[in-house]
């Protein structure tokens, strides 16, 4: 099936999004991760793009790789929804390991460039 420009772009920032995690790239980030950006994480709990800044910046969490196995697109205009399924290496708390979760992102396109508002993960 083509993908459409907007798709591609989509996937785009998905790709940049994991290099600027695993790479702590905060301007990165902050162009990515809308300010409103919110994620209630496999636990339930909240994370905000402020949150997650600053656990990248402290070495609180450190994303050692990132590997997508499946992604999405569903597209709704100037907003779509992008589920997937991804496999970390973590280090968090001194400790290493992997994690494998399902998630469901919801972009939207704001002032002609799109930005990751929400997310929701499930660990597998």
């Amino acid at each position: 099936m083509p993908v459409n420009d907007d798709e591609q772009q989509i996937i785009q920032i998905f790709e940049a999004g994991d290099r600027a995690l695993i790479a702590a790239d905060v301007p990165e980030l902050r162009r990515i991760y809308a300010d409103d950006y919110v994620q209630y994480d496999e636990s339930g709990k909240v994370v905000t793009k402020e949150d997650l800044v600053r656990r990248l910046t402290s070495g609180a969490i450190r994303f050692v790789s990132m590997t997508s196995t499946g992604r999405r697109v569903r597209l709704f205009g100037d907003f779509a929804i992008v589920h997937g399924s991804e496999e970390d290496e973590v280090e968090q708390d001194g400790r290493r390991g992997s994690v494998r979760y399902l998630y469901m992102d919801v972009v939207i396109k704001r002032e002609g460039k799109w930005q990751v508002v929400g997310s929701q993960l499930v660990k597998v």
